[in-house]
């Protein structure tokens, strides 16, 4: 049984990745300050899991908070982050407060602290203006966005400290996830939620661009998976690297809209008619997303079980359920 704490734990990720955990038998701590996580998230986890689960409300901004976080501490799955490439655009300090700013608190608590290993979300817009497809580690091109260079840094830094200071690291590449708690709320939703909610509200969705656009769209389970590998790996190999944590499929936002129609009209056959209307394409996003996973599979034993259409499913069925 290890002591984890969860940065941003109340997030969409974050808090799935608290579940998992506790199910597996961990004592968790999460530390969140509710800017994009909700409470809602983990009520269940609370009221289920009285003697392994604490909540520290607290923000990565403050030192404090970090330090009191980290203690007793083996491994950290820092999530914690503030997302979204317009958000980004539209206030590249706040962003770089948090996403640097605290992940470097992050880093120093964990380097006083001990701590086992430092796992954090990465990110796919790493690869900014690289064209090369399917994206592969080592191989990243400018980034496109203040979001991108947050991300970026956050990897450069965890490099220097495992060089410098010793820390264990492994960064976690994401590739747009999607999944049970994504929120659908808010000026910066992720594009699957915002279609599922438009499409159940009977409201055609708006698509940017043409809609050929592509993404590699990774299932929360596959992300839960890399995670727990990242912690329960003993391979030296594979320690203080980083990797694309995805399914390796590219998906277009036309084929996109046509999935959820077609899962969606299940539940109700009025969404089959709605047809999605197209916009300008969106500063800062790149057109195409696909990753190689073959790094993950050799080194950590990835696996993903599940496919784009299949997670889409599963997602579908938990948003309906829970959003009409």
């Amino acid at each position: 049984m290890n002591k984890i704490l969860v940065t941003g734990g109340a997030g969409f990720i974050g808090s799935n990745l608290c579940e998992a955990l506790l199910e597996r038998g961990d004592v968790v701590v999460c530390l969140d300050n509710f800017a994009t996580g909700h409470i809602e998230n983990l009520l269940p986890l609370i009221e289920k899991y009285p003697e392994t689960f604490s909540l520290i409300v607290g923000d990565i901004r403050k030192k404090e908070d970090c330090e009191k976080a980290v203690d007793g501490v083996d491994y950290i799955l820092h999530e914690a982050a503030l997302g979204s490439v317009p958000r980004s655009i539209k206030d590249p300090f706040t962003t770089n407060e948090v996403n640097i700013g605290g992940s470097l608190n992050m880093l120093i608590a964990a380097r006083d602290a001990k701590v086992k290993r430092f796992i954090f979300a990465a990110s796919s817009s790493t690869y900014g203006d690289s064209k090369s497809l399917p994206k592969v580690e080592d191989v990243i091109g400018k980034p496109l966005s203040p979001y991108a260079i947050t991300k970026y840094v956050n990897e450069l830094y965890a490099d220097v400290f495992a060089k410098t200071y010793g820390i264990e690291y492994i960064g976690l590449r994401y590739f747009n996830v999607f999944g049970q708690r994504q929120d659908p709320n808010g000026a910066y939703a992720a594009v699957i939620p915002l279609f599922v909610k438009q499409f159940i509200s009977r409201q055609a969705p708006n698509i940017n661009g043409d809609g050929e656009y592509s993404r590699d769209f990774t299932y929360i389970k596959n992300v839960v998976q890399m995670n727990l590998l990242a912690i329960e790996t003993t391979n030296p190999a594979a320690v203080n690297q980083i990797y694309n944590t995805a399914y390796g499929e590219r998906t277009t936002l036309n084929q996109l809209a046509a999935y959820l129609k077609e899962f969606l009209s299940d539940f109700d056959p009025e969404i089959a008619k709605l047809e999605p209307t197209h916009g300008p394409n969106r500063i800062g996003d790149i057109p195409h997303s696909l990753a190689n996973v073959d790094k993950a599979k050799e080194l950590l034993g990835y696996n993903p079980q599940y496919s784009m259409r299949e997670g889409l499913r599963e997602a579908v069925k938990w948003y309906w359920e829970n959003l009409k």
